[in-house]
């Protein structure tokens, strides 16, 4: 699967890891920045893997901030973008499997590596259940709710 992955400079040390870690796994992985530690703002790169998405360039993201928040906050702003913070492994996989979740949110601050590997393990091995009629149902209410607002921002 092909990752786009972005944080700040509070995430860059754990984006860094994820990265390679997601390489070991096979995946190809697009880095979208920061590339160091300087300070840097979230929204820029929650943009850039929103667009990369949006795009086709990735089948999934993943953005890393200090606390997750800004960065979660930033993305589902996107059109298409349904991403989730998640500091445990239930809801990485379950925000995919129940919501279609596209973006995987961590805070570099909340958590440490190897659970951080743990949540992109599972997040990565899930599925969306879109042979459940429930999930299906609920998802296109989002959408719906999403195109709704999203022409009337345009207006």
């Amino acid at each position: 699967m092909k990752i786009a992955i972005g944080s700040d400079h509070a995430g860059f040390v754990l984006k860094e890891e994820m990265r390679s870690y997601m390489e070991h796994l096979g995946h190809e992985v697009l880095d979208l920045g920061a590339y160091n530690t300087e300070p840097s703002d979230y929204s820029d790169f929650a943009l850039a893997v929103g667009k990369a998405l949006m795009a086709g360039k990735a089948q999934r993201g993943v953005l890393i901030c200090g606390s997750g928040v800004g960065v979660s906050v930033a993305a589902n702003k996107i059109p298409g973008i349904r991403a989730g913070l998640c500091h445990d492994t239930y809801s990485a996989h379950q925000g995919v499997e129940h919501d279609d979740m596209n973006v995987l949110v961590m805070g570099s601050r909340i958590i440490g590596s190897a659970l951080a590997q743990d949540i992109v393990a599972s997040y990565l091995g899930a599925n969306f259940q879109k042979n459940e009629e429930r999930f299906v149902r609920r998802l296109n209410k989002v959408k719906a709710i999403e195109a709704t607002y999203m022409q009337a921002a345009l207006k």
